[in-house]
């Protein structure tokens, strides 16, 4: 009788996809196959979830990308694009260590397109633009093609998405690189193979080498991956640590020699308040996106990937942070991306007007955070 009652609430606190005992209140338990001769027009919801995304961040991103000056951080961007190879290398072995991949890749884009402000930030806008894409890709894959596109255009009207969209800085590859692995992480639980598993690790490789503290995102993962494909869970380690090598090996010596991999503050009150405003641009954004959140929170499969990708990381940074000092905005913009889906889900469960609406005041949140105070 122990054991019986044991494996009950394991259940329940675990719940596995397919169990008729968990709740799913809106009716979205998976799995769910719509062929294309059953929805012809499905085909075309699917395509619109990442392609209007993909639009839209390109139109926001590229609106106003050469007026702003040059930040500082894409100042020391400048500098390193435009230094000999030698001294590029020595970055790897400088104070930032997080930004030796990322200075070496502009080297090489630099040395082909230029320097110039615009040429800098090409890479940037491109980044965003696949990471807006994805976006409504995961979220259509997780939940529904409607989910997908609202997600994703949410995601590309937050200030954040077109700041970093137009500065020549590592967090937009990082936001591509965090959308991409989960991506990819959705097939390699579902049907692992090495054909999926692969990808998966080379997402988690490209995702070290933009933001090594954005590999924070393998805790969201890996809880998932224990709470609901526990079986798998030693083929999901062989892939994180086939990812994971490279980047110790290119980053280990560096940070033998006294580097660093982020920089931050000490998460006081102060610092912990003004977080959702950096975070997404306004106070106000961050409230929305908490709200529509907090119907996507149901410990089921799909909801759990994102809730578990915009929580696990800051939790463990937040962690981190109490030893030390690297709580910013800047090392969790990868998880802005999950609160993104979780809105879209959420807003996929409302009629169409109540959609539109919050579409509309996230947008003019947005639009207000931009202008000029």
């Amino acid at each position: 009788m122990r054991e019986s009652t044991m494996m009950d609430a394991d259940t329940m606190v675990l719940p596995r996809l397919g169990d008729a005992a968990v709740e799913d209140p809106w009716g979205e338990d998976r799995p769910r196959r719509v062929t294309g001769r059953a929805a012809p027009g499905g085909r075309r919801w699917r395509i619109a979830a990442w392609l209007v995304p993909a639009v839209l961040m390109g139109a926001l991103g590229a609106a106003r990308i050469t007026t702003s000056g040059p930040s500082a951080g894409e100042l020391a961007t400048r500098r390193a694009a435009t230094s000999h190879w030698p001294g590029i290398g020595a970055a790897l072995a400088g104070d930032e260590v997080a930004l030796g991949p990322y200075q070496l890749l502009m080297r090489g884009w630099a040395a082909l397109f230029g320097a110039a402000d615009l040429a800098l930030r090409v890479p940037s806008l491109l980044a965003m633009v696949g990471a807006a894409a994805l976006v409504g890709a995961l979220a259509a894959r997780i939940a529904t093609p409607a989910a997908g596109l609202s997600a994703g255009v949410v995601f590309a009207v937050l200030p954040t998405s077109i700041r970093y969209a137009q500065e020549a800085q590592p967090y937009a590859p990082a936001m591509f690189a965090a959308v991409l692995a989960t991506w990819l992480l959705v097939p390699a639980l579902d049907r692992p193979s090495a054909r999926r598993l692969v990808p998966y690790a080379g997402s988690v490789l490209l995702l070290g080498l933009c933001q090594p503290v954005a590999l924070l995102l393998l805790a969201g993962h890996g809880w998932v991956v224990l709470a609901f494909r526990r079986r798998g869970a030693l083929r999901w380690l062989a892939a994180v640590a086939l990812g994971l090598l490279p980047v110790a090996a290119l980053l280990g010596s560096a940070l033998r020699d006294g580097g660093h991999l982020a920089s931050g503050a000490r998460p006081a009150a102060a610092v912990l308040a003004a977080m959702p405003g950096e975070l997404f641009g306004a106070a106000a954004l961050g409230g929305v996106l908490a709200g529509l959140a907090l119907f996507s929170l149901p410990l089921r499969y799909a909801a759990a990937i994102c809730t578990a990708w915009a929580l696990v990381p800051a939790l463990a940074l937040l962690a981190l942070a109490q030893a030390v000092p690297v709580w910013s905005a800047a090392n969790l913009l990868f998880t802005v991306p999950a609160w993104a889906v979780l809105g879209g889900v959420a807003l996929s469960r409302a009629r169409a007007a109540g959609t539109l609406a919050v579409l509309a005041l996230v947008a003019l949140l947005g639009v207000a955070a931009q202008l000029p105070s």
